[in-house]
C-alpha cells in the first residue's frame, strides 16, 4: 500500500499508466473499473493491430470499424460527460450534482453500447452490407444516422467544439445547399444519398483519414511509445547535452539538438515540452538565458517534432496516401526544410548567447559522449531498420511492426533499457491512449471531406479562392496560411492538414504548385499554431515550466520560430528543396537557403559581432530575401541567379566590415591597456 489518495486519480487515467497505478494502488471503485476498461482495451487494440501487422489485416471495412469503434469506448470512458473527473462520485448522500453525474453516466454507457452496436450491425454480414451501397435499407439509414451523432459527439469530448462546429457546418451545407447563398449556393443532398456516402462508402468516415491511422499511424505512436519507455528520451538529452554543451549557448543549443532527436519519436509539440524542457529550460536559465527566450527556444525545439523525419506527425502519413506515394517520399522531402528550422532556431540561439556574454558549460561538468552511446546506442538501430524496411518497399505497417520488434529486442541489450512485461504494456497502453484524439478527429474529418465530396462544394470553393486571389500565387498562400493558423487553434495538426488539403491545396495545385510543395505547405501551416500566439500551446507549457508570462513567451517564440512560417513560401516557390528538380539545383538552392535563414536571423536578434543598427538590420534582412526568395522577383525580367548573387555580396560585405570593426576594437582596446 501507499499513501496516496483512496482512489485513483482522473489525472492518472489521462496521462500515466493506467496499468502501473491499478498494479501500485489496488483499491477497487468505479474508477479503478474505468481505468481497467481502459488499459484492457488499449492493450488489446495494441495487440490486434501487431497481429494484423504480422499476419495481414482482415477485411477492410471490418479493420477500420473494429479500430474506430474500440477507439469510441477508449474515447468516451476518457472524458465522462457531466464530471471532471470519474473520481467525482456518481452516488453519494446528500451530494450535489448526483441526479446530473447519473444521467452522464447512463449517457456514457448508451453511447458505448451504440458503438458496439455499430459495429455489429457491420460485422453481421460485411459482404452483404457493401453490397446495399446505393440501395440502402431503413436500417442502413438509421444507423448510418446515429454513426454520425456518435462520431461528433465523440469529437466534442475528445477534440473540442471547433471541429465539431465545422463538421455540423458542412452537414447542413451537404442537406441544405439551397438554403445558402453565394458560393455555397447548390442543390441539396437527399439524406439517404448522404448516409450512402458517409456510411456505407470509403469517401466518408471510413476514408482516407481512418485508413491511414488504423494501418499506420497507430504502429508508429506505439513505436515510439516503446522507444520513450525504453529510456530513449533520457539518451536523447543526455547525447545533446553532451554533444553541444560546451558550446557557445550549449544548453540551449542541447535543447533544440534534443529537441529534434525526440522529433524523431514524438509528434506530440506539449509532450516534448514537457519531456526535454523540465530539463533544458532550468540549466538555460541558469546560465543567463532570459526566461522567456529559453521558454521560446525550447517551445520551438519541440514543435518541430512534428516536422522531423523519420517519424513525423500523423499528417505526414495521410499526406502519403493522399499524394499516392510512399511515406519514405514524405520523408526525403521533409529533410530539408526541417533541417532549415532547427538551423535557424539553432542561429538564434548562438547569437543570443554572443549578445548577452553567456558563458560555455565545463567539459568536466558534462556527460561523456562515448559514456551516453554506450548506454543507448542500440536503441538507434530500431531507427536504422525503421528507415531500410521503408526503403527496401515494406508497406509502412510492415516496416513499423518490424521496427517494434527489433526495439523490443534490444531493449535487453543493456540492463538500463531493459524492460519488463509491466513496461511493455504500459507503452503498448499509453501508445493507444495517445492515438485516440487522432483517430476521433480523423473520423470528423471524414465527415468534412465526405461533405465536400457528395456537395461538390470542393471544385466551386477553389475556383473562388482563386478568383479572391487575383491569379496572385503570394495572396493564395497567405489566405491558405491564414486559415491554417485560424483552424489550428482549435483543431490538431491533422485535422487542420486534412480541411486545407480538401479544400485549398487543390486552388494550390490549379494555379501551378506542384503537389507535395502544396501539401507540405498546408502541413506546415498546420503545425505552426503551436507556437503562433494567441493559441500556443507548446509555447504556454514551456512558459510554464521558466516562470514567464505565457504572451510574451508566444510572441518570442514566434520571433525565434520564423523560418516554420518562411520556409513554406521557400519550397513553395523553389520545390527543388523538396528534391523536385535535378540534384544540383536542390544542393544549390539549401546552401542558398541556409545562408538567407542565417542572415534573418541576425537582422532579426540585431546581432553580430556586436550590435546592428536598424538601417543595417534592414539591409540585411533585405538581402536575406533576395537569397531566399529569388524566384519572387523573377518575373521582373532578371534572372533569379542574379538576385541570388548581389544578395550574397551585400552579405559578404556585411560580414567583412562587421570583422574589421571587431579587429579595430580589440587594437582599441589593446593600445588603451597599460
Amino acid at each position: 500500500m501507499t499513501d496516496k489518495p483512496q482512489q485513483l486519480q482522473y489525472k492518472e487515467i489521462r496521462e500515466h499508466s493506467v496499468l502501473e497505478a491499478i498494479l501500485r494502488d489496488r483499491r477497487w471503485n468505479l474508477v479503478t473499473a474505468i481505468a481497467l476498461s481502459i488499459t484492457i482495451l488499449s492493450i488489446a487494440l495494441a495487440l490486434y493491430h501487431l497481429f494484423a501487422a504480422a499476419f495481414g489485416a482482415p477485411q477492410a471495412r471490418a479493420f477500420r470499424g473494429t479500430h474506430l469503434a474500440v477507439m469510441f469506448v477508449i474515447a468516451i470512458l476518457l472524458n465522462p460527460l457531466f464530471r471532471a473527473t470519474w473520481h467525482d462520485p456518481l452516488l453519494q448522500p446528500g451530494g450535489s450534482g448526483n441526479g446530473k453525474r447519473m444521467i452522464g453516466f447512463a449517457v456514457d454507457m448508451a453511447l458505448i453500447a451504440v458503438s458496439l452496436f455499430i459495429q455489429s450491425y457491420t460485422l453481421y454480414d460485411i459482404d452483404e452490407f457493401q453490397g446495399r451501397v446505393g440501395d440502402l435499407s431503413d436500417w442502413d439509414i438509421g444507423v448510418g444516422a446515429m454513426m454520425i451523432v456518435l462520431v461528433l459527439e465523440a469529437t466534442r469530448r475528445a477534440v473540442g467544439w471547433t471541429m465539431v462546429a465545422l463538421g455540423l457546418f458542412f452537414i447542413a451545407h451537404s442537406l441544405y445547399a439551397n438554403y445558402f447563398f453565394g458560393i455555397l449556393y447548390g442543390p441539396p443532398t437527399a439524406f439517404d444519398r448522404y448516409i450512402d456516402v458517409l456510411f456505407l462508402q470509403t469517401e466518408g468516415i471510413y476514408g482516407v483519414p481512418i485508413f491511414v491511422v488504423s494501418t499506420y499511424i497507430l504502429l508508429f505512436i506505439l513505436f515510439g511509445a516503446i522507444l520513450l519507455r525504453s529510456g530513449a528520451g533520457r539518451f536523447f538529452i543526455d547525447f545533446a547535452v553532451a554533444l553541444t554543451g560546451h558550446r557557445t549557448g550549449g544548453p540551449a543549443k542541447a535543447a533544440v539538438v534534443a529537441s529534434a532527436f525526440m522529433g524523431t519519436i514524438s509528434g506530440s509539440a506539449v509532450a516534448n515540452v514537457v519531456t526535454t524542457g523540465s530539463f533544458t529550460i532550468p540549466m538555460m536559465k541558469n546560465l543567463g538565458y532570459r526566461a522567456k527566450f529559453a521558454a521560446a527556444v525550447e517551445a520551438c525545439a519541440s514543435s518541430g517534432g512534428q516536422i522531423t523525419p523519420p517519424i513525423m506527425g500523423a499528417a505526414a502519413f495521410i499526406m502519403a496516401e493522399f499524394l499516392q506515394v510512399s511515406y519514405l517520399w514524405v520523408i526525403v522531402a521533409a529533410i530539408i526544410p526541417a533541417a532549415l528550422y532547427f538551423a535557424t532556431v539553432y542561429f538564434m540561439v548562438h547569437l543570443e548567447a554572443e549578445k548577452y556574454g553567456i558563458e560555455r558549460i565545463e567539459k568536466d561538468r558534462l556527460p561523456q559522449i562515448l559514456e551516453v552511446l554506450g548506454r543507448g546506442w542500440h536503441l538507434l538501430l530500431s531507427l536504422i531498420v525503421l528507415i531500410v524496411f521503408l526503403a527496401i518497399g515494406f508497406t509502412p505497417m510492415m516496416a513499423a511492426f518490424w521496427a517494434i520488434i527489433t526495439l523490443t529486442l534490444l531493449t535487453f541489450v543493456n540492463k538500463s533499457t531493459r524492460m519488463s512485461a509491466v513496461d511493455l504494456f504500459a507503452a503498448l497502453e499509453a501508445g493507444v491512449r495517445s492515438t485516440v484524439p487522432v483517430t476521433i478527429a480523423c473520423a470528423c474529418a471524414g465527415i468534412i471531406i465526405g461533405s465536400i465530396f457528395v456537395s461538390g462544394f470542393g471544385l466551386k470553393f477553389t475556383h473562388s479562392v482563386i478568383s479572391l486571389a487575383g491569379g496572385s500565387l503570394m495572396i493564395l498562400l497567405i489566405l491558405t496560411a491564414i486559415a491554417g493558423i485560424i483552424l489550428g487553434m482549435g483543431m490538431t495538426t491533422t485535422a487542420v492538414y486534412i480541411t486545407v488539403a480538401a479544400l485549398i491545396v487543390p486552388a494550390l495545385v490549379d494555379i501551378g504548385v506542384t503537389k507535395v510543395a502544396a501539401h507540405m505547405f498546408a502541413f506546415y501551416y498546420g503545425v505552426v499554431s503551436s507556437i503562433t500566439p494567441p493559441v500556443a500551446l507548446a509555447a504556454f507549457g514551456a512558459a510554464a515550466i521558466a516562470g514567464s508570462p505565457p504572451m510574451a513567451t508566444a510572441l518570442e517564440s514566434a520571433r525565434v520560430g520564423v523560418a516554420k512560417y518562411l520556409v513554406p513560401f521557400i519550397f513553395v516557390y523553389n520545390p527543388s528543396l523538396l528534391f523536385e528538380g535535378p540534384v544540383w539545383l536542390t544542393v544549390y538552392s539549401a546552401i542558398a537557403a541556409l545562408v538567407g535563414v542565417w542572415a534573418l536571423s541576425l537582422a532579426l536578434e540585431g546581432w553580430y559581432k556586436g550590435p546592428l543598427k536598424m538601417p543595417l538590420r534592414l539591409a540585411i534582412g533585405t538581402a536575406a530575401i533576395a537569397v531566399m526568395f529569388p524566384p519572387l522577383l523573377h518575373p521582373i525580367g532578371i534572372s533569379a541567379f542574379v538576385f541570388n548573387g548581389a544578395g550574397a555580396i551585400v552579405l559578404v560585405l556585411i560580414y567583412i566590415s562587421k570583422r574589421q570593426a571587431g579587429r579595430r576594437r580589440k587594437l582599441a582596446a589593446g593600445k588603451a591597456a597599460p
